[in-house]
């Protein structure tokens, strides 16, 4: 292809390159190391310079140079990758630019020329598709992907970046492959080959890193193993992508069921750069501006915004979404707007010279937006987003509900006297026109400019008749309210009088909410509680009622409106403090983590003095789920939840660096963590606040106060601000997003620990094994269940491990052919194996095995005794046909975040009792289900090496068992008093079975023996339930006696004759049909020495394990989803 023109050098590029062809104007060369004639080593050296140095990692081998005859320097014209590609490129210059050159006098002209017009050709090849070069580049990159990993093929690369990887302290130069699933390395040099393909879900480190010998690279650990990438070009922007990708992939692994409903990723072809770089812009946007999850950033304006308090523009960004026009400040005064585009009425071209446009919303306000790049679009855009907005609330307001009128609580059981002229009164007074001035120069409600002076009023405290109104405001839930009206009487309508195992706890949980309370101590207090746990519940199954959740919302309720209290906990539960309430706390230790990292940077005389810091973590768990209400008296409290509206996690954090801060001395001095939680427990008590309106009757005793010094919650929180105001949102939700890899694998690492530990004291399996079979059941997680039932498998993927594993008629032999031709043997009959296994296993019908019951079937199989197979074996043909849809049937609690333990133990205690049972428990096997357990054991003594005498075994059990029941017929027509015998009686009045080995069984036993055709060799005369006989080909009713149908020569009803209604297998409860016990069937298997010493022959685990994996892996890579 042709190439833009580029300087190059010969002196050096002569030795990596060979002149195929030449004139006074161009040279053609070959690279060394391609074509014929090339050496090995010369190949090597060259392969290694074109992997480390290239752009491509793959230089053309062939290349056209331009030069003049009167210069030195060579230009780059054209490349190709075979000779007859380049030959084109040179017959094409030989035709029509080497006669135009002899025109030319000067030699700069001639180079003039030519260099325009290779341009000129580059640039028709490009007309229309600007970027085909460039897709050009990512298809060749997507090949080599393929090619150099092998990983499925649904698996989709994203994007691919030239870096180093660092083995110890050497260099590796080479390429990174991003894609859905997998972070890969690939290296060439000097022939040695580098080749990583690291999971992201199993990635517990990504961070940036640097060092004396690595400046700046990125960290990835996995496995507990370090590995540093290093030499980006953009290392931020990569740093970024591969977060995201861990972070999608650890969703979509822990949460699968939510991610593939909601999760706008959850489809992999859509997984592109532009489209994680798009999804992670509006998530930013989102947590900033605190808007609903529905909102996406549509446009961004740079603009000067007038502030009407100050009289000066405010450099900044206009942000436009779907319903919602806002504005953050970008020189330092810390302004931001959020203006709902329902609130608006008109915009305006103020003034086309300064680029100045005006909206105007209601209430008479407008805002004056100037220096807009394109400001007729922005105006033009707010004007077409407005008219459905107000076309669908003219429909809201019609079709409304009536809402929950009910009062905030605190109204109720201490409305405002007016008249008090208590100091603490007179304060909050104060307070109230403070912000009364706040509202006339910032504005009120949707639209008011929040500043730096906003945050100082909240730091003070918001006085309690402003304060629902506020958290409204701040939280974004007012947001919510005004477009879903109607809500929740609609969710209250729908969930009351519904019965959960969320309603039950929720019911325990009321009166231990704020007790002290007089709200709390009436039925008003609890019924409205019960209202808003019951209903978010309702809304939000998967996190369903977690404890924490009811004292939160009790202070809610003292300040706002029930349908108030009920967006204020969507907007904390799942956008200010995500996957904080759900049964494994995510988000709470997320935080936790972030908060250990704080300390490390700003308080470094705690952490000089304890090495381990998780100490913090434990203690100031309830601080973050309660926002500080379950240590700090109500008053106190909620000056703090104050802040957290405002200013979000980090005025949580800022506060908990303060309280240690404030401690740090005593911190010190202590001798153990008991003395510490002691002298923190003792601060909290300490902590008052002495503008608190709130009568004695409401504030929360904290014990005797007098003996120790206190402190004002005020001047603490202005403390906070002070000392840690430095820490920015971005730095948090950066180290959030961090720390949520490690947190999340800690967690499954521990369940897995746990799960194997338990499982271990029941089986015979090694830890090595446990934990590789663990592996290959990750597909169903549900991480709100106890840790035995996290990981699931569904019918699919039983069956597919389970016939993989099954430890007869499928081990993998030595011969690769042999092995694919035994399993293509089998396969039909194994599946229909693996689907009873299922049934068996699946007790409560829901479509899922857990971990420990997959790994005890298997288990039985692998180490069990040969009368533990046996069992197992006669178990699985009792099951009846089930259809093995593969639909997961779960139950309406599951999937909640909580489970009942008292059912859970119950469940245990049935399982702890089955391992009790006694084979004579066992209900009898009829006809049908004994023909098919003859199947089975055919099936499973394919491929043996003793395959004949095994046949030859079970045929011979097969007509003592059919004797044994016609000698129990004979008895019961005989006797006299009609009554029916048992075949258990008979096989007692007959007598005891002789011990056959298969060498007794030959034609010269007998002399009226016949070979059957379905015997096998050294078998004649036996007839055998061979596989393909079908149940209505083996009725004995329906068939005569002959001498020639045993080896001992006795009478003996055959198999051969068809019943009288072939195709309609008669009833097992018919009169006429027959059945065995388990105890039958054992003691004639035991009789034959080579069954036995089959079933009890070691099964190579480790080899089954890995043939299973192998095959997991190729059924992989040609499955496409």
């Amino acid at each position: 292809m042709w190439l833009k023109p580029e300087e190059v050098l010969l002196k050096n590029a002569l030795k990596l390159w060979v002149t195929e062809r030449s004139n006074d104007y161009f040279v053609l060369q070959r690279r060394r190391g391609y074509g014929e004639g090339s050496s090995a080593l010369t190949g090597l050296l060259v392969g290694t310079l074109d992997t480390v140095l290239d752009s491509t990692a793959k230089v053309a081998p062939y290349r056209i140079l331009h030069q003049t005859p009167d210069s030195q320097v060579y230009w780059t014209v054209a490349c190709g990758a075979s000779l007859e590609e380049i030959s084109q490129h040179w017959d094409w210059l030989q035709i029509n630019i080497m006669r135009t050159l002899s025109v030319f006098d000067s030699g700069d002209d001639i180079t003039s020329f030519v260099q325009g017009k290779i341009r000129g050709l580059i640039a028709e090849e490009g007309k229309g598709a600007p970027d085909t070069q460039e897709q050009e580049r990512f298809r060749e990159a997507v090949l080599r992907f393929e090619h150099l990993f092998g990983l499925p093929r649904q698996e989709k690369l994203v994007t691919y970046y030239s870096c180093s990887y660092w083995r110890g302290r050497v260099p590796n130069q080479g390429w990174m492959y991003l894609s859905t699933h997998f972070l890969c390395f690939y290296s060439y040099l000097l022939g040695n080959e580098v080749k990583l393909a690291l999971p992201w879900d199993e990635v517990s480190r990504l961070e940036r890193a640097s060092s004396v010998l690595l400046t700046e690279s990125i960290r990835v650990c996995v496995r507990g193993e370090e590995h540093y990438f290093s030499m980006l070009l953009h290392l931020q922007q990569t740093y970024l992508l591969m977060q995201q990708l861990a972070a999608y992939a650890v969703t979509r692994l822990f949460d699968k069921e939510t991610f593939d409903a909601d999760h706008p990723l959850s489809d992999p072809p859509r997984i592109t750069q532009r489209a994680l770089e798009v999804h992670a812009r509006n998530q930013a946007f989102r947590a900033f501006f605190r808007l609903p999850c529905e909102e996406n950033l549509c446009e961004v304006y740079e603009s000067f915004l007038w502030l009407p308090f100050s009289h000066h523009n405010t450099l900044g960004k206009i942000c436009v979404s779907e319903r919602y026009l806002c504005f953050a400040s970008q020189d330092g005064s810390q302004c931001h707007l959020i203006l709902p585009l329902r609130e608006v009425v008109a915009v305006e071209l103020v003034d086309p010279g300064s680029r100045a446009l005006s909206v105007s919303v209601r209430g008479k306000r407008g805002f004056r937006f100037s220096e807009v790049r394109d400001f007729e679009r922005l105006a033009a855009t707010i004007r077409r987003k407005c008219l459905p907005l107000c076309d669908d609330e003219e429909e809201m307001m019609v079709g409304q509900k009536k809402a929950v009128s009910t009062e905030a609580l605190m109204n109720v059981f201490h409305p405002h006297d007016t008249e008090n002229l208590d100091p603490k009164m007179l304060k909050e007074r104060m307070k109230e026109q403070l912000w009364q001035i706040h509202f006339a120069e910032y504005g009120r409600g949707s639209g008011m400019f929040c500043t730096k002076k906003t945050r100082d009023l909240v730091v003070r405290g918001i006085p309690e008749t402003l304060r629902g109104e506020l958290w409204m405001l701040f939280s974004g839930a007012v947001n919510d309210m005004a477009v879903h009206p109607g809500y929740y009487t609609s969710l209250l309508e729908e969930c009351m009088g519904s019965s959960s195992l969320a309603c039950d706890e929720i019911e325990r949980d009321l009166h231990r909410s704020l007790p002290e309370h007089p709200a709390f101590q009436t039925d008003t207090g609890i019924s409205a509680l019960r209202r808003v746990l019951t209903a978010y519940a309702y809304r939000n199954p998967k996190i369903g009622y977690c404890q924490a959740m009811n004292i939160l919302t009790s202070v809610l309720l003292l300040y706002a409106k029930e349908e108030e209290a009920f967006w204020l906990l969507v907007a904390v539960c799942e956008r200010m403090l995500p996957d904080y309430f759900n049964r494994r706390i995510i988000g709470a230790l997320v935080d936790q983590a972030v908060f250990e990292e704080l300390i490390r940077d700003h308080l470094t005389q705690l952490t000089d003095h304890m090495s381990d810091l998780s100490f913090f973590s434990s203690v100031s768990l309830s601080w973050f789920l309660t926002l500080f209400i379950s240590v700090l008296p109500i008053e106190s409290a909620v000056n703090v939840v104050d802040c957290f509206f405002y200013d979000g996690i980090r005025a949580v954090l800022q506060l908990a660096l303060a309280v240690l801060h404030h401690n740090v001395d005593s911190l010190l001095c202590c001798s153990d963590d008991a003395e510490a939680v002691t002298i923190l427990n003792r601060f909290f008590d300490s902590v008052t606040n002495k503008d608190s309106p709130l009568p004695a009757t409401v504030q929360q005793a904290t014990g005797d106060r007098s003996a120790q010094p206190t402190v004002d919650i005020t001047d603490l929180i202005r403390e906070a601000y002070e000392n840690f105001g430095n820490i920015q949102w971005e730095e948090v939700e950066s180290m959030r997003k961090r720390n949520k890899l490690y947190v999340v694998q800690t967690l499954e690492e521990t369940t897995k620990q746990n799960v194997l530990r338990v499982i271990a004291q029941d089986v015979k399996f090694s830890a090595t094994q446990l934990e590789e079979l663990y592996c290959s059941t990750l597909l169903n997680h549900d991480p709100s269940l106890p840790y035995l039932d996290q990981y699931q498998l569904g019918h699919g993927q039983f069956c597919s491990l389970f016939s993989l594993l099954l430890p007869w008629g499928n081990s993998p032999p030595s011969n690769t052919h042999t092995c694919v031709h035994s399993h293509s043997h089998t396969h039909s009959h194994l599946h229909s194996l693996a689907r009873s296994a299922f049934c068996l296993a699946d007790q409560n019908e829901d479509g899922l095995i857990n971990f420990r019951e997959f790994i005890c079937a298997l288990d039985v199989l692998y180490n069990g005794s040969f009368t533990e197979k046996l069992k197992f074996l006669f178990k699985l043909h009792l099951q009846p046909d089930c259809g093995g849809d593969g639909v997961i049937r779960k139950s309406p609690e599951r999937g909640r975040g909580k489970f009942d333990l008292q059912e859970y133990l119950k469940q245990w205690q049935d399982e702890l009792q089955k391992k009790d049972d006694n084979i004579k428990h066992l209900p009898r096997i009829n006809q049908t289900q004994f023909i098919c357990l003859s199947k089975t054991l055919y099936s499973v003594f394919h491929g043996d090496e003793e395959e004949e005498h095994l046949y030859c075994a079970v045929a011979r059990v097969t007509s003592l068992l059919l004797r044994m029941e016609e000698v129990g017929r004979k008895l019961q027509e005989n006797s006299p008093t009609k009554t029916p015998p048992t075949t258990t009686q008979s096989l007692e009045q007959s007598p005891a079975p002789t011990s056959h080995t298969p060498e007794t069984c030959t034609p010269t036993e007998s002399e009226g023996t016949t070979k059957t055709p379905d015997s096998p060799p050294g078998c004649a005369g036996i007839s055998p339930v061979h596989p393909d006989t079908s149940p209505s080909d083996t009725n004995p009713t329906s068939t005569t006696s002959t001498a020639t149908s045993s080896p001992t020569g006795t009478h003996s009803s055959t198999l051969d004759t068809p019943s009288d209604t072939p195709g309609d297998p008669p009833s097992p409860a018919a009169g006429g049909d027959w059945s065995f016990s388990f105890e039958q069937i054992l003691a004639s298997l035991l009789n034959e020495p080579t069954v036995v010493r089959f079933f009890e022959q070691t099964v190579d685990a480790d080899t089954l394990i890995e043939y299973a994996r192998s095959a997991q892996l190729r059924d992989a890579r040609t499955h496409v989803k």
